[in-house]
């Protein structure tokens, strides 16, 4: 028996050596990963600079997500200090950022919609695949509000990933932006904003990120451990849309953060940036989503 156990804890021991030489492998390849070349094929668009296009470029900063990050005056800020070792902090979009300042035409289309950064490598943790189907109209306004800003803090990004974190991006399972975007689809042509599917399929490209290309929602690869599961969006029971019967209990939600019954929904959800959509983006986007198949 003595000899049997004695062979166990070899086994055991054998086995958590080889585990561990295939994380630290996988924490590698990850490292290696993030240092890739990224070639894309962009063109520049028409930075917009007029008032009413730096309005809406900041109403698309406001209401997109940017402002979650990047703080409401571009600034930047810290997004995540996880006791386990995840730090983000999201640079300043300001011209104080030296490497904001530096940016031409061509590297905020690349940095937007590609997450790629200027040095051709990938943009770890900016969502792009939200932002990928940006019509070059809105492309061009957000930028130009951008570029309208006042100097802030000028700090840059910041990101450090525990060594599991590392793994699981060596092996596929937490993913840049850059790996997950279609770079050969054409710009998304310009819409008008109306109630419509179709317009709310534009608007619901903000919440790919984290609901996933189908919106099946589930744990979000790469995200702190304490953060919950992504709500399933498609109207099937027991999904999160099953509880909104029309547009306007479903805007409701968005804006102040609380189901009907009155109980609060997580603050992972970035609600003080998408309830400054206005009703007619809601009303699309609940329209597209209440639409989608169930399966």
């Amino acid at each position: 028996m003595a000899r049997i156990l004695r062979m166990a804890a070899w086994g055991l021991a054998g086995t958590a050596v080889v585990a561990a030489a295939a994380a630290y492998g996988a924490a590698w390849v990850g490292e290696r990963k993030a240092q890739r070349v990224v070639e894309v094929q962009v063109a520049p668009v028409v930075i917009r600079e007029d008032p009413a296009s730096i309005a809406h470029g900041k109403y698309l900063y406001e209401s997109r997500g940017c402002m979650e990050c990047h703080g409401a005056g571009g600034g930047g800020k810290q997004v995540i200090d996880d006791p386990g070792g995840l730090r983000v902090r999201a640079p300043d979009l300001t011209r104080a950022n030296p490497d904001i300042a530096a940016y031409q035409p061509v590297d905020w289309v690349r940095s937007i919609r590609h997450g790629v950064a200027p040095s051709l490598r990938p943009l770890l943790i900016m969502p792009s695949e939200d932002y990928n189907r940006l019509s070059d109209e809105d492309l061009g306004a957000l930028v130009g509000y951008l570029r309208s800003l006042p100097a802030a803090m000028g700090a840059p990004a910041e990101i450090t990933m525990p060594w599991l974190v590392r793994a699981l991006y060596g092996v596929g399972v937490v993913q840049d932006a850059a790996s997950k975007i279609d770079h050969s689809l054409p710009a998304q042509a310009a819409l008008v904003p109306e109630p419509t599917p179709r317009y709310g399929a534009y608007v619901a490209n903000v919440c790919l990120g984290c609901h996933g290309p189908a919106f099946r929602g589930g744990k979000i690869p790469g995200a702190p451990p304490d953060w919950p599961a992504a709500a399933d969006l498609r109207p099937v029971p027991g999904g999160a849309m099953a509880r909104y019967a029309e547009p306007a209990a479903f805007i409701e939600m968005m804006r102040s953060g609380k189901r009907p019954d009155g109980t609060a929904l997580s603050r992972v959800m970035p609600f003080d940036s998408f309830g400054r959509m206005n009703d007619t983006e809601l009303t699309a986007l609940y329209l597209f989503l209440a639409g989608l198949p169930p399966s």
